[in-house]
């Protein structure tokens, strides 16, 4: 890992002149994700290095409802990447519909967690797969092969781990406290069943080992990519790579865009800011990318750069893919 410089200031990143996959080499990128803006970035690198991007993906969020086992984050970077995301509504896929679901929320089914037919398919599919002795790794690769993409998905551990968040005096598991309290209320506590028996897998520490850059992007620090590092191996592993490790801030000119990352935060004692956000990456990160418009300063102790991190296309979002190569390049040639 390159030493870390610790200016007080960040160095705006010019990155129109970066060329997409294409026109250069590719560098392989492994990159940690769990919610909305991790899946965002993982669709603008891809467009970047193409298959050469691994996703390493948080599953403390999986869960077992409706007879099947659904991995939401998993599956949302999958159909990110396949171009099949809903969009407006941020989760599951455009234009499907909810027949299935409907039918058995029809005869008393729970009715809180929504699946589409398309998304419902691919639950079912992985429930099979695990059903018959197959891991949770290679049922998201036939997932992802069936949709056509070229880039991994993997989950951080075949063993299951599951967040359970403390709020109102009651522990739960992660999906009811976002979806029945909507990720409105107070986090008292968050625990993660199951992460002292987990294992990154072969193919997550391959990927981490193989990467020539490391990217931490920019999901929820504590309920997405805190999972991902708490998998027992997967700090280390990150640790001993020589590659540079950039983490992108979360923090869009000082505010979250979407999801109760703030609530987190405040739960573990740490600043709502890119420089708290640092602070859980500290030990693994070279450099941290930081919103142009972001009105607090910079983490120190690292280095700090600057470019608009908003994705809201796909321009946008390879935008600040190029960024975070460019960043990666100067760390690597620095």
């Amino acid at each position: 890992m390159p030493a870390s410089g610790s200016p007080a200031c960040r160095t705006e990143i010019r990155s129109r002149d970066f060329t997409l996959h294409g026109g250069s080499p590719a560098v392989k990128v492994a990159l940690l994700a769990g919610g909305t803006g991790g899946a965002k970035l993982a669709a603008g690198m891809q467009d970047a290095v193409g298959d050469r991007l691994d996703v390493i993906v948080n599953t403390g969020d999986d869960i077992e409802l409706l007879g099947v086992h659904v991995s939401p984050d998993p599956d949302l970077v999958t159909y990110w990447l396949a171009g099949e995301i809903d969009q407006l509504r941020g989760w599951g896929i455009k234009d499907d519909s909810f027949k299935v679901f409907r039918r058995m929320a029809a005869f008393g089914a729970p009715d809180w967690f929504s699946l589409s037919d398309l998304d419902l398919a691919a639950c079912l599919y992985r429930r099979d797969f695990m059903a018959e002795g197959g891991r949770l790794t290679d049922a998201q690769a036939q997932i992802g092969r069936g949709l056509g993409i070229g880039a991994r998905v993997l989950p951080m551990s075949d063993q299951p781990v599951r967040t359970r968040i403390m709020s109102s005096g009651t522990w739960r598991g992660l999906q009811e406290y976002l979806i029945l309290e909507g990720g409105a209320t107070e986090v008292e506590g968050v625990e993660l069943d199951g992460i002292a028996e987990a294992e990154p897998t072969e193919e997550v520490l391959g990927a981490i080992a193989e990467a020539e850059l490391i990217v931490i992007g920019p999901s929820n620090p504590v309920i997405s990519i805190g999972p991902i590092l708490a998998v027992p191996g997967i700090r280390e592993a990150i640790r001993s790579s020589a590659a540079p490790v950039v983490a992108v801030s979360p923090y869009v000119a000082g505010k979250v865009v979407k999801g109760p990352t703030d609530l987190f935060m405040k739960a573990i004692g740490r600043p709502t800011t890119a420089a708290g956000v640092a602070s859980l990456y500290e030990g693994i990160i070279d450099a941290m990318i930081c919103d142009a418009d972001d009105p607090d300063p910079p983490p120190t102790g690292i280095r700090a750069f600057s470019t608009p991190t908003l994705m809201h296309s796909t321009e946008s979002r390879r935008a600040v893919a190029r960024g975070v190569l460019k960043v990666g390049r100067h760390l690597a040639g620095s």
